[in-house]
Parts: structure tokens; C-alpha cells; sequence
């Protein structure tokens, strides 16, 4: 029998106030206390490191002159990957799953994220697609989506950001992904039309329930914030 999951659409949140909602969720989850969760947000203008860049900045090619003239922070995150960046007109989904039984699976839970993005865009006549050796959502040799998750105990944070209107310049301030000779690409540029961020959001619930085998319960407009 698919499993419950609580789909949340958030509007935009400041970077830290997403990390600690996403700490209490976890635990709140870990003691079985509420059914597996999506949330899915945006974020002010924000440069996140990955932990294995935490202390090593170089794929943060910016001044800090022209971050702060851009009104762009920069955070440790503490999930896997290198540095990316979030922004308006980015949608950023952090799946709080237990994997468990069934699905302790590393790998297998990246190759899900990318193949629940891949059926998502896939609505709006975007034909995206794995790259070997990589992580992520690519359409050519440009990247659409990112990967970037923490699991502990078997169960998931962090997540995924698919660039829909993004400002696509702001990537020139990092090496995305501390990949060097990568672009990065959004649905906005791929169709040719504006697409709202929040448009994605019964494209993404659909295909993250096909994916996960789950049965999306709820789909609530705002979460009260602490």
C-alpha cells in the first residue's frame, strides 16, 4: 500500500528558516510522529556549500563586494554536493522520507530525484535527462536542476532545485557544482515563455507520488513558520 505523503508549499522562505523547519521534520519524523513530507519553497538570493566545500571557498569566484552589491549570502548547508546557488524563480523541494524498509538505497534515492524532475519538466515539453558521471538534470550540456541531500537514520533532507525563472547570471558568481565546464539552463529559457515557479507544483506532486509509490494526502497553501 503506497505511503502517505504531506505536500507543502511554502512561498519564500529565508535559507536558515528552511534548514531548522527541515530539523524539526526530521525528527518529528524519525518518532514516526507525522507522515513523510515535500516541502516545496523558494529562497531569497543564496550561495550554499556543500560539506565536503565548507571550509574551501574557491568555487566562489565573486567579491565579497559584489555578493553583498548582488544581495547574495553565503552558507554552509550541510548536505552532500559542492556549491550551488538559490533564488527567486528557483523551486526548491526538500523530501523528508524514511526510506526504510524498502528503500535504503544511497544511489537509488539520487536516481529517483532525477527521474521524478525528469517527468516533471517532461510536462511542459522540456526532454531532460541523466549525465553519466554527474548528478543533477541536464538538457545538453546545461544543467536544470540540482541534487543535494543529507541522510541520516534513513531518513532524507535537502533536496533538489529546479531552475524555472531563475536569474541565470547569478551562477557566474560560483563554479556550479565545482563543475567548470557545465552551464546551467532554466524552463523560462528552454520554452521561450514565463512560467510561474508555482505551476510546477501539481507536475512535481504527481510525479514524485509516481516515483516514491506515494499517496499524496494534503496540499496546504502556507506552513506557519516559527
Amino acid at each position: 500500500m503506497p505511503r502517505i505523503l504531506e505536500v507543502q508549499w511554502l512561498g519564500t522562505v529565508p535559507y536558515a528558516e528552511g534548514v531548522d523547519l527541515q530539523k524539526r521534520l526530521v525528527e518529528q519524523r524519525k518518532l514516526d510522529a507525522i507522515p513523510d513530507q515535500l516541502l516545496l519553497l523558494e529562497h531569497p538570493p543564496v550561495i550554499t556549500l556543500g560539506v565536503k566545500t565548507r571550509d574551501d571557498r574557491t568555487h566562489i569566484v565573486a567579491t565579497p563586494q559584489t555578493l553583498e552589491d548582488e544581495g547574495v549570502e553565503v552558507v554552509e548547508s550541510g548536505r552532500g554536493g559542492d556549491v550551488t546557488y538559490h533564488g527567486p524563480g528557483q523551486l526548491v523541494g526538500y523530501p523528508i522520507l524514511d526510506l526504510r524498509p524498502d528503500r535504503c538505497d544511497v544511489h537509488r534515492y539520487v536516481r529517483d530525484l532525477e527521474e521524478m524532475l525528469i517527468q516533471a519538466v517532461g510536462r511542459f515539453d522540456v526532454v531532460a535527462e541523466r549525465m553519466p558521471g554527474l548528478t543533477g538534470v541536464w538538457v545538453g550540456d546545461k544543467k536544470l536542476a540540482a541534487i543535494g541531500v543529507r541522510i541520516a537514520r534513513w531518513i532524507t533532507s535537502h533536496g533538489f532545485a529546479l531552475n524555472v525563472t531563475t536569474r541565470l547570471e547569478h551562477f557566474d558568481l560560483i563554479v556550479p557544482c565545482g563543475i567548470p565546464d557545465k552551464g546551467v539552463t532554466s524552463l523560462e529559457h528552454l520554452t521561450g515563455r514565463h512560467i510561474d515557479t508555482a505551476w510546477l507544483i501539481p507536475a512535481i506532486t504527481g510525479a514524485f507520488a509516481s516515483v516514491f509509490d506515494r499517496t499524496v494526502a494534503t496540499q496546504t497553501a502556507q506552513r506557519t513558520l516559527p
